[in-house]
């Protein structure tokens, strides 16, 4: 961590090298230009960790790990919204699969690096169950009800929401995530701090000074709005390799939510390999609920507003996988002790996800 009255050097010129390779783009920029899209979406990722991680320290936990996922759903979302918005009905499900890629990169991909590199160094790692059991009930909830439900109502045919149906899960969604956000933050804190055994060496890191977190905070935000352009503007480059590949157009969904994930992603890596695994289990199962619980009504409202039909509902192979997702990461954590084979497990669930992707 850096020194609590001063921020490295490299963390202010990373997000500032982001935003001019961003400049390139929109100055029409291309080609082979897409390898600077790349080393700047790489430098502004790094630097987001350094802030965020700056952040937390200043306001403790659980609230530093919400920092990070609130900022990061909240821009997501924005994104996602634009993207509805310019594509029209057309994009009616950009929602779901990116939603869907998330949760899944999230519950396979980020869990079991975490747990796996975790268990590598340290053995066999901890956290509080009743924290976790919190997240994953209210995370299981949401799923369902916004991607599996959808395809067995009758009002609407197909894995649509009448009108009404989608206005009323929007305001489930909204007071499911309010609910826990309260129980994390106010209710039942301490459900989500470290335990003594597992806090890590640096738990009781001095804070940094008001001035340099609220410098953080300010680059955390640039940081991460320049990932997320990033990600837009290197979407052509991906959507071009894909289709050179031949693989199909749904995983071009899975990389753009894989690059808007990679700050947090990295982050609760980082913290799991510090034996901080409650650290890392906050950030991803807290980035899971920020993003299907504040993106669905979001998209909602836009798609009640402008009549469009919102596409929610999975198809039986997205559905199974989900529901693996799930059940697996439950049991894996139902016992509030992990090792390298509960990571090991996760991993491989994440390559059929990847495999069965491109190989529908």
């Amino acid at each position: 961590m850096a020194s609590p009255n001063a921020l490295p050097g490299w963390s202010i010129v990373a997000p500032a090298a982001g935003w001019a390779a961003l400049a390139g783009a929109w100055a029409g920029l291309s080609g082979a230009y897409a390898f600077a899209l790349a080393a700047g979406l790489v430098a502004s990722v790094l630097a987001a960790v350094h802030h965020a991680e700056v952040v937390a320290l200043r306001v403790g936990e659980p609230f530093g790990t919400l920092v990070l996922a609130l900022a990061v759903t909240v821009i997501e979302v924005a994104l996602i919204v634009s993207l509805m918005l310019a594509g029209g009905e057309a994009a009616s499900a950009l929602p779901r699969d990116t939603v869907f890629a998330a949760v899944m990169i999230i519950l396979t991909a980020m869990l079991g690096a975490c747990m796996a590199a975790g268990g590598s160094r340290h053995g066999e790692q901890s956290f509080r169950v009743h924290g976790v059991s919190a997240s994953l009930v209210t995370l299981a909830a949401i799923c369902v009800l916004t991607m599996v439900l959808p395809n067995y109502t009758v009002t609407v045919g197909g894995p649509y929401y009448s009108a009404s149906q989608l206005a009323f899960v929007a305001v489930v969604c909204v007071v499911l995530y309010g609910a826990f956000v309260m129980v994390q933050t106010v209710r039942h804190r301490d459900y989500f701090l470290p335990d003594d055994g597992s806090a890590g060496e640096d738990a009781h890191a001095a804070p940094p000074s008001a001035r340099v977190a609220l410098s953080a905070m300010g680059l955390l935000v640039a940081c991460l709005v320049a990932v997320v352009l990033l990600g837009k503007a290197l979407a052509p480059s991906i959507e071009a390799g894909v289709a050179a590949a031949g693989a199909p157009k749904a995983l071009v969904g899975v990389v753009v939510a894989a690059v808007v994930l990679m700050p947090e992603g990295l982050a609760a890596l980082r913290a799991a390999r510090a034996n901080r695994l409650q650290t890392s289990l906050n950030l991803a199962l807290g980035s899971a609920l920020a993003s299907i619980g504040l993106t669905i009504p979001a998209v909602a409202i836009v798609s009640l507003a402008t009549g469009w039909t919102l596409t929610l509902g999975l198809d039986a192979k997205s559905t199974v996988l989900l529901l693996l997702a799930l059940f697996c990461a439950a049991i894996s954590l139902a016992t509030g002790r992990t090792t390298v084979l509960q990571g090991a497990v996760h991993l491989v669930i994440f390559a059929v996800y990847l495999f069965t992707t491109i190989v529908p």
